[in-house]
Order: structure tokens, then C-alpha cells, then sequence
């Protein structure tokens, strides 16, 4: 496992990388189902597709896709839900606590990067105590763009005041690291995230991949 040098930051995508929400975002479109007198679905089949928010829900729950005409009121629909919800069964992964522990001791900054709406991410932030000490949350509506777009990469290196190329950024998603590299980041991919133990994540071409939340401090300095 190649080491990555000069680092002076960490990013972290939210979904799938720092968190396990699947159970929560799950729950928001089951209960849509049920609502409308339709059976609920196992939760093993919302899981692969929980990277993708609503969209992957609503594509599970009801197999509609964004360009359905009763997409956005069922979005709607499932944020509120969402919101009702969504720190009810969502954890931070094994090691997470420990690995971002280290890094502060370290004296790393961290912070996150995610195409989560600020409506979410800050509320749920505030909820988990892990994130008491991130550097910096950025949301998906926090610039004109979203990931793979690299802006909001961009914006949390210049909030950290820290040149990208000394940033690395972790995802568990193709997008991640394709918006990592736009920012001129190294790359790590979270193969343990939702999607990563489906596919090639090889193909993805991050600069390392991960196992495990803890794997990431072999990749980095000691001190």
C-alpha cells in the first residue's frame, strides 16, 4: 500500500465513507410504501443504493427516476420523512471515531465533503458527536455545484487554507474520486462504503483504496 506524503488535510465524503445511513434513508422511502398500502421491501435492497439519496430510494421503492412527472412531490415527500428519521438507526462505521481521533493528534485537519443538502448535513452533523471537531462541512448546495463537480472540494481546501494537492479525499463513490482529481487532490477509495464491494472499484483509479476506516492512517506519515 502506497504511502501518501505531504498531506496536511483530509477530507471525507459523509454517506458510505464517515456514516452508515442506509437504515435511516431506507426507512424514509419504505415508509412511502407503506403509506400507500404497498408491502415493505428488505432493507438489503436500499442498501447498494444509498449513496444516491432520493434518487436511489425512490428508484428502489418505486422505480421512478428523475424524470418522472411525480418525482419531485415523492422527493418531497421522502425528505420529509427523512427528516423525521434520520438519526434514528445512522452510526459512524467501525474505526471511524478512532481514525479521526488520530488524525487530530496528529495535528490533521479533516473536515467533509458531501452532496448531502445543508436541510441534512447540519442537522445530523450536530446530532453525531464525532463531528465536533471537523475543520469544515461542506454541503452539496453549498456551492453552484455539486460532486463530481470539484467546486465543493475546492471550497473546503480554501477553507482550511490549504493547497488541494496537499488535501487527500476518501469517498466510497466513482464521483468522489472523479471530483478529487478535478480538484487536483490525491484520492482514496472507501471499498467497504455502498457501492465499492459491488464493482471494479479499481477502474475508479484512485491514488489507494481502503478495506476499513482505520486502514487510512497506514496510508499516512506517522507524525
Amino acid at each position: 500500500m502506497q504511502m501518501l506524503d505531504a498531506v496536511k488535510a483530509v477530507l471525507f465524503d459523509l454517506d458510505g465513507t464517515l456514516i452508515d445511513s442506509a437504515p435511516d434513508l431506507g426507512a424514509a422511502a419504505d415508509k412511502m410504501r407503506l403509506d400507500r398500502g404497498m408491502p415493505s421491501l428488505p432493507h438489503a435492497l436500499y442498501r447498494p443504493m444509498a449513496g444516491a439519496g432520493a434518487r436511489g430510494m425512490l428508484q428502489v421503492a418505486f422505480g421512478i427516476a428523475p424524470q418522472d412527472p411525480a418525482f419531485e412531490s415523492m422527493r418531497e415527500e421522502f425528505f420529509a420523512n427523512y427528516e423525521r428519521c434520520m438519526t434514528h438507526n445512522t452510526y459512524a462505521f467501525d474505526g471511524v471515531s478512532a481514525l479521526l481521533h488520530t488524525l487530530e493528534q496528529r495535528g490533521l485537519p479533516w473536515g467533509v465533503v458531501t452532496n448531502k443538502s445543508e436541510r441534512f448535513t447540519r442537522p445530523l452533523t450536530q446530532a453525531m458527536p464525532i463531528f465536533a471537531k471537523a475543520a469544515v462541512v461542506v454541503s452539496g448546495d453549498t456551492t453552484p455545484h455539486a460532486k463530481p463537480h470539484p467546486a465543493p472540494l475546492l471550497e473546503a481546501a480554501n477553507r482550511l487554507g490549504v493547497d488541494p494537492r496537499h488535501c487527500i479525499y476518501v469517498g466510497d463513490d466513482e464521483r468522489d474520486i472523479i471530483a478529487g482529481h478535478a480538484a487536483g487532490m490525491r484520492t482514496v477509495a472507501a471499498t467497504y462504503g455502498y457501492l465499492g464491494s459491488q464493482l471494479d472499484t479499481a477502474a475508479w483509479h484512485a491514488d489507494a483504496e481502503i478495506k476499513s476506516p482505520i486502514a487510512l492512517l497506514q496510508l499516512l506519515p506517522s507524525a
